[in-house]
């Protein structure tokens, strides 16, 4: 297993990472995805660690918390052993202070995801979302007192527009505030939208990316194909409206380039799309899920070579679609592109 630095941070993760999301999976999006039970999850934790795989990722939002708890029991007498990332501001409940960043949300939240976990400290903490109801200096100030704490680690966000991530960019810069080293997003060979903002300014600003859902929402599994019905055993049946929004027919073009490269290389679908991620700019790691030990080692299966050149452009031209404005000129016109490179 490789690692890099987490952005412009000196945490070192695997280029591949486990999200926890399965685990203790109840309700119409989580139940869908799986039911892992803490003696089945301690034992993907054991595949994962002996792959290298130690950043497990969750958040307080994953089944009401059992995601987190059972995570907790899987990993209970190896502490040292794993990063744990886990994330927060989606809402827990009905109540003002069941949802947000602000500080009393951050804290109890903290505090809440500590005792699930049954561990001291986080070693990187999320905000799953901006709340624009706080203001970016006391969500950064909080921040700031958990980490004096001991109870946070390294901090970042996940699903920020560009925005949103630099304002609090700018404020943490301005105060002395920990910088955010993480932006958690959705990246995949189907959905490239993280290009065209979020990319440069995570290369310019040092903010790794922890990407979710590299195969599309369970569409880049080799199983979803042109004039094929959707196999009943697909979780889509039930979770397509949660996930990201995918031209069908774009899909089916990049599948076809996929297993046109799987053949090529002996890799399954699964495997070439992720590969293809880790060679991308500012990609710190790439969460894989799995809902079976067959799963997981399949994902894992997917570091440790490489794609040749000629096979990354025949994947980048098949999936890539053109950006919306302000971002096409830089790509179409001369005189733009001399001001702002792109990004290799």
């Amino acid at each position: 297993m490789d690692y890099r630095n987490l952005g412009a941070s000196g945490l070192r993760v695997p280029v591949l990472s486990f999200g926890a999301g399965t685990f203790g999976g109840s309700g119409p999006l989580f139940g869908a995805w799986g039911n892992t039970d803490a003696e089945e999850a301690r034992r993907i934790v054991d595949i994962c660690l002996e792959a290298g795989v130690n950043l497990f990722d969750t958040a307080d939002v994953y089944s009401a918390g059992a995601s987190e708890e059972v995570l907790g029991q899987a990993i209970r007498g190896r502490r040292d052993a794993v990063l744990i990332s886990t994330k927060t501001a989606l809402p827990m409940g009905e109540g003002p202070q069941d949802w947000g960043t602000s500080r009393a949300r951050l804290i109890r939240a903290t505090e809440d995801a500590l005792r699930r976990l049954g561990t001291d400290y986080i070693d990187l903490l999320q905000l799953h979302a901006f709340d624009a109801s706080t203001p970016v200096e006391e969500v950064l100030s909080t921040l700031d007192g958990l980490v004096a704490a001991g109870k946070v680690r390294y901090v970042g966000v996940s699903n920020f527009a560009g925005w949103e991530l630099m304002k609090s960019l700018a404020a943490a810069e301005r105060h002395g505030y920990p910088r955010y080293v993480a932006h958690q997003v959705y990246y995949s060979l189907a959905g490239r939208d993280y290009e065209w903002e979020l990319m440069p300014l995570g290369a310019d600003q040092g903010v790794g990316a922890l990407v979710w859902s590299p195969l599309a929402w369970g569409r880049l599994t080799g199983k979803i194909r042109r004039g094929q019905p959707l196999p009943e055993a697909s979780r889509l049946h039930e979770t397509a409206q949660y996930g990201p929004p995918v031209d069908d027919e774009k899909l089916f073009d990049i599948v076809e380039v996929v297993d046109t490269i799987a053949g090529e290389t002996g890799r399954t679908v699964p495997q070439i799309a992720i590969n293809w991620l880790l060679g991308r700019p500012t990609v710190s790691s790439v969460i894989i899920g799995a809902r079976n030990e067959e799963q997981l080692r399949q994902n894992l299966g997917a570091v440790g070579w490489s794609l040749s050149k000629e096979q990354i452009e025949r994947l980048d031209a098949v999936s890539t679609v053109t950006a919306p404005y302000p971002y096409f000129p830089y790509r179409r016109q001369e005189g733009f592109a001399r001001l702002n490179p792109p990004i290799v």
